[in-house]
């Protein structure tokens, strides 16, 4: 008998109170989901964003945890997870004129990075593919079967001009 037994093929690395906007955070990160790890490098070098340089930091954490705690090539890592949430916000107090103070608010987030690596189980990451567009084609297929129903309905239309015109009621 012949067992196979599944290898981890996913490293993350977490990166907690980052002093930033989540929104601003948010804009880098939908830029390098689904794309390769050494393609991610490249657009975060080139961005001119300031969200750039943490995200870039754990970009290269999780790589080195996948490379060093794995064995895991380079070449074939892809991001396939990358989120920000909301973090802590610190409440500050700014002195301004007459004694007075006004609250200053700095938001903090809280970013996860997952790489994959698809060599080691491209087999499988075909297959998860497949399955996700089999889920949409259902999806479509569903709403197309939705939209069928309601258009086999049977409408009754009223003629307002048989029935004494719009401006027959008082």
């Amino acid at each position: 008998m012949i067992r196979i037994i599944k290898k981890r093929v996913e490293v993350s690395a977490l990166g907690q109170h980052i002093c930033m906007s989540a929104h601003k955070a948010r804009r880098v990160i939908d830029q390098i989901r689904g794309r390769s790890y050494e393609e991610t490098l490249m657009i975060l070098e080139l961005m001119p964003y300031r969200a750039c340089y943490p995200i870039l930091k754990l970009v290269y954490s999780a790589a080195a945890n996948g490379i060093h705690n794995l064995g895991f090539n380079e070449g074939s890592l892809f991001i396939i997870k990358a989120e920000v949430n909301e973090g802590p916000t610190a409440k500050r107090l700014k002195p301004r004129a007459r004694g007075r103070s006004y609250p200053i608010k700095k938001p903090t987030c809280h970013i996860t990075i997952v790489l994959k690596d698809i060599s080691l189980d491209e087999y499988e990451y075909r297959d998860y593919l497949d399955l996700e567009c089999s889920k949409n084609t259902r999806l479509i297929n569903k709403k197309k079967k939705l939209i069928n129903k309601k258009k086999n309905k049977t409408m009754t239309c009223h003629d307002t001009y048989r029935n004494g015109g719009l401006w027959d009621k008082k």
